[in-house]
């Protein structure tokens, strides 16, 4: 009983490296292939079936118009007029009630760093997984 226990273990466990082995030659991507000749920068899903994408092939920069039936040259630029956007920095708000009169505390724009900031267990963190999938989901 114990050798057939064994038996198949091991059977499991070389299956499973099998598995784990063609996974990592699938995922492979295919800059390491073919060289970094073409990448795509950017992508932007516009509607279900568009999106407008960034390619760089060499040292030039595609912009390129997508959809299912094809593939449109919206602009040719070079990578320097391409800057990535700058952060918003925002300061707090002060709120006033005008049918009072009277000034609120001040509103931060985000919460304060805590220990659970980043983590599964943090609400912002569920907060910007369920913005995401209501995005997502949106019905077109």
């Amino acid at each position: 009983m114990l050798e057939l226990t064994l038996r198949i273990g091991f059977s499991l466990l070389v299956v499973f490296a099998l598995m784990w082995g063609i996974a990592k030659m699938i995922r492979r991507p295919l800059a390491g292939r073919g060289g970094d000749l073409m990448v795509v920068v950017s992508r932007q899903q516009l509607t279900r079936g568009s999106s407008v994408a960034i390619v760089r092939v060499g040292e030039q920069a595609l912009i390129l118009g997508v959809t299912d039936q094809q593939v449109t040259l919206l602009k040719e630029t070079s990578l320097d007029e391409l800057e990535a956007p700058k952060p918003v920095h925002r300061s707090p708000v002060e709120v006033t009630d005008l049918s009072l009169g009277a000034h609120a505390a001040p509103i931060s724009p985000a919460p304060a760093p805590g220990a659970l900031n980043g983590s599964a267990l943090s609400p912002q963190t569920w907060a910007t997984a369920v913005k995401f999938l209501r995005d997502r989901t949106v019905r077109r």
